[in-house]
């Protein structure tokens, strides 16, 4: 029978780059990545997205402003216990405005390919 898995925080493996953003792997499948971000104080993170996967998300500690471009600038802004969902492809950025305070979210991602695209502009046109 198999057994469950555990992976303590200091077992994390490195997970997927964006400037601003260290990323740290818990789990990975073929169709699943659950991780943890964390953003230091006052960083704005480089524009990415995350291909075909779905991005969700949970606030653990800190507050966090997804940046993104629809028809113009747009943000979304998430509390501690707050969830969140990053369609495919979408291209953002997050941004830590607390001077003072580390963000932590946890992720999944679900989908295939690559789990990170990292941008220089918000239309994703790299």
């Amino acid at each position: 029978m198999p057994r469950i898995d555990i992976v303590r925080s200091a077992e994390l493996g490195a997970g997927y780059s964006t400037e601003g953003i260290i990323r740290r792997k818990a789990f990975e499948s073929e169709n699943a990545i659950v991780s943890q971000s964390q953003v230091a104080p006052g960083v704005v993170s480089g524009w990415h997205h995350h291909g075909t996967h779905h991005l969700y998300g949970y606030i653990v500690s800190g507050r966090l402003q997804l940046e993104y471009f629809l028809k113009g600038n747009e943000t979304a802004d998430l509390n501690p216990g707050d969830f969140f969902h990053v369609p495919p492809r979408l291209v953002h950025r997050d941004i830590n405005s607390d001077k003072d305070h580390e963000l932590l979210v946890v992720n999944i991602l679900v989908g295939s390919g690559p789990a990170v695209v990292n941008v220089d502009s918000p239309k994703g046109d790299d």
